[in-house]
């Protein structure tokens, strides 16, 4: 056992707008979280100065194992002609953006369910996508071959903000400080560089010894860079002195792929290329889990995500599935596999190839993504749920 502090009994919120329009809309309806199934809330009071017709439904879960079972498809969309690699949402907007294969970048609006524009990238490529702070504004890199470049892009008019040129090999991990303009890149050129948004050139440099997985904590004050079977720690405003703290994953050695802070930065994770995703307690390095998916090919990503509250872990896996992990038990709750049979915690998903898709949950909702060559939205079936049938 370790400590979770107020974990126990902490409750995701669901914000369920729904307005006339989406209502009369089918398809809205089925993603607006399942709203006329999920649960039928006590009348709410009209928006002051708002329309009659437009009201707020707020809904209080918590997300328990068996809610994670019930997750399926709510929305998915096909359009895509190659694999996406990367997607990133806006910390408040309700706004998701995706990178993909067939050199795209897509916005959408979660709450509507809606692709709000598709902006080309065929001269440069585009592999890793970020929001900034702006809810139309993103850093991304290039999937070219021959520029190694980021490029800040307004989604709004499609112009190019500023170039971030320094890397020389292809960036693999890029990460955003949510507290003010900085954020940093690794690359296979065996660097990690240090940015401010407002200037060109680098701000700072690191040299690693291998394929480096990098992340700012959520308060932007510390990030982490794994490689070589270690995660190291820096302060975000001292990072010149060194990693203030090493911490061993337990001789996994293979390359590193994704490492990730919990939302309230207690837990960390690191993904490598082996099929290991690593669970550790941020502050002591303790290493608490490891859940094991097949390995991933070298030119992909192993993908993996906490959920909101940081009970759970969901990941890609080198034979195309999606899993999830209980944080307290260590234990599998939950699995989507490809061309089965549906099963309790086993679904027909996505697609037929076997790459790892990339994948993250929706910040403080019940709501989990994936990407391949499609992009899809998982939320709960709460019809299922003995808990809940009845809840009318």
């Amino acid at each position: 056992m370790f400590p979770l502090g107020g974990h126990k009994h902490q409750i995701i919120e669901l914000i369920l707008t729904a307005t006339a329009t989406a209502i009369a809309t089918a398809s809205r309806v089925l993603f607006y979280f399942s709203a006329l199934k999920i649960v039928n809330p006590r009348p709410t009071k009209p928006i002051e100065n708002g329309p009659q017709s437009e009201r707020e439904d707020k809904v209080s879960l918590e997300l328990t194992e068996e809610i994670i079972q019930s997750m399926e498809i709510g929305m998915v969309f096909k359009d895509y002609s190659g694999r996406i690699s990367s997607m990133d949402f806006h910390r408040t907007s309700g706004y998701l953006v995706t990178a993909s294969e067939d050199e795209s970048i897509r916005l959408y609006d979660v709450s509507s369910a809606t692709c709000l524009k598709t902006i080309n990238s065929k001269k440069y490529g585009v592999d890793l996508v970020c929001f900034t702070s702006h809810p139309t504004t993103v850093i991304y890199s290039s999937k070219n071959g021959w520029d190694e470049s980021l490029r800040l892009l307004s989604l709004h008019d499609n112009k190019y903000l500023r170039y971030f040129k320094g890397h020389h090999d292809r960036v693999v991990s890029l990460s955003l400080n949510s507290r003010n303009e900085s954020f940093i890149s690794g690359s296979l050129d065996r660097t990690v560089l240090l940015w401010d948004q407002r200037a060109e050139k680098c701000q700072g440099l690191l040299r690693v010894q291998g394929r480096p997985a990098i992340s700012y904590d959520d308060q932007g004050l510390v990030f982490a860079i794994a490689f070589g079977g270690y995660i190291r720690m820096f302060d975000a405003r001292m990072y010149e002195k060194g990693p203030f703290e090493i911490f061993s994953v337990g001789g996994d050695v293979s390359d590193a792929n994704v490492v990730k802070f919990s939302n309230d930065g207690r837990l960390m994770l690191l993904t490598t290329m082996d099929g290991h995703i690593h669970v550790l307690d941020s502050f002591r390095g303790t290493h608490l889990s490891t859940y094991n998916v097949k390995p991933v090919p070298s030119n992909c990503t192993l993908e993996a995500s906490f959920s909101p509250e940081g009970m759970f872990v969901i990941s890609g896996s080198g034979d195309g599935r999606a899993y999830a992990w209980s944080v307290r038990s260590g234990k599998e709750v939950a699995s989507w596999m490809m061309n089965s049979e549906p099963s309790v915690i086993n679904w027909n998903w996505m697609n037929t190839d076997t790459e790892p898709p990339v994948i993250k949950w929706a910040p403080g909702s019940l709501m989990f993504v994936t990407g391949s060559t499609e992009l899809s939205f998982w939320i709960p079936d709460l019809s299922k749920l003995a808990a809940y049938v009845g809840r009318k």
